[in-house]
């Protein structure tokens, strides 16, 4: 590990996913007590809520503008906001970059920040924040556990060949992304989210049960929790905060012949205790 030469420091916090009653006191602490904010926080009414907190306040999300000219894509736009990020730093001052939900989760920019960061000899963190998938496991009443559970982007799941368990829970991620290979877009179209379904047909029936998340992010909304069928998903609603549940379509499968192995296994012998 670089050791610790410079006077900046950063600290990543995540401010959940409803305003303000989602920040750990930790993260808020730094949200008031840093010399700068940086927020890439897409929710106008957290934003203003940071605003009031910090002593002073730099919005990112105006980069994201970047996409419209030419030659550039979501990856320098997040290079960028890392930049203005470490700028800060390097000037010296305890920088508190805030994202919603957790600071590590979908979160290229925090990760860049702190590996620059680090790498300049800077004090650099990331405190943990309540994710998209904490408020989806609440919300739909879904223990991880039961199951086991697989968690991946969409579009990653559909260009690469990944070995999917329908015995499992599945969250994709960012399904109004789908298939949008150019990095500039925003949206997806019907066609693509066919593929999706194609891909999805290979481990599900059509008929499969699947459900559109979204979690609330302030107390004027209301969580979305839309079940339907998987050949309907092309002409279903989806925006940037859509997630895609998919429950186990299969039981599981006992593998006897590891129960028996284990079975066979000799009883672990008991350690003698000294008497008191």
């Amino acid at each position: 590990m670089i050791p610790i030469t410079k006077q900046g420091k950063l600290i990543c916090v995540g401010t959940g996913m409803r305003m303000a009653g989602q920040v750990t006191p930790l993260a808020q602490s730094y949200l008031e007590t840093a010399d700068v904010v940086v927020s890439a926080v897409p929710n106008i009414f957290t934003r203003k809520w940071i605003q009031g907190l910090a002593k002073e306040f730099i919005c990112v999300l105006g980069y994201y503008e970047d996409c419209d000219v030419d030659g550039k894509d979501r990856r320098d736009t997040y290079r960028r906001m890392a930049d203005t990020i470490l700028d800060q730093v390097r000037a010296g001052k305890t920088v508190c970059a805030a994202f919603y939900g957790h600071p590590g989760i979908f979160a290229c920019i925090s990760h860049m920040a702190i590996k620059d960061a680090r790498a300049e000899g800077y004090s650099a963190e990331m405190l943990p924040g309540i994710s998209a998938e904490d408020c989806l496991v609440a919300d739909l009443g879904i223990d991880p556990g039961r199951t086991g559970m697989q968690s991946m982007e969409t579009t990653q799941f559909m260009i690469y060949e990944r070995n999917i368990d329908p015995t499992a829970l599945l969250i994709l991620w960012q399904p109004s992304l789908a298939g949008e290979l150019s990095l500039k877009r925003f949206e997806t179209t019907a066609a693509r989210i066919q593929v999706l379904v194609d891909k999805l047909a290979r481990h599900y029936p059509l008929d499969h049960t699947v459900i559109l998340y979204e979690a609330a992010t302030s107390p004027l909304e209301t969580t979305r929790i839309d079940k339907i069928a998987l050949r309907d998903l092309p002409t279903a609603h989806l925006v940037s905060s859509t997630t895609l549940v998919i429950p186990a379509a299969f039981a599981l499968k006992r593998d006897e012949a590891i129960i028996a192995q284990l079975n066979a296994l000799p009883e672990a012998p008991r350690l003698e205790t000294e008497a008191a």
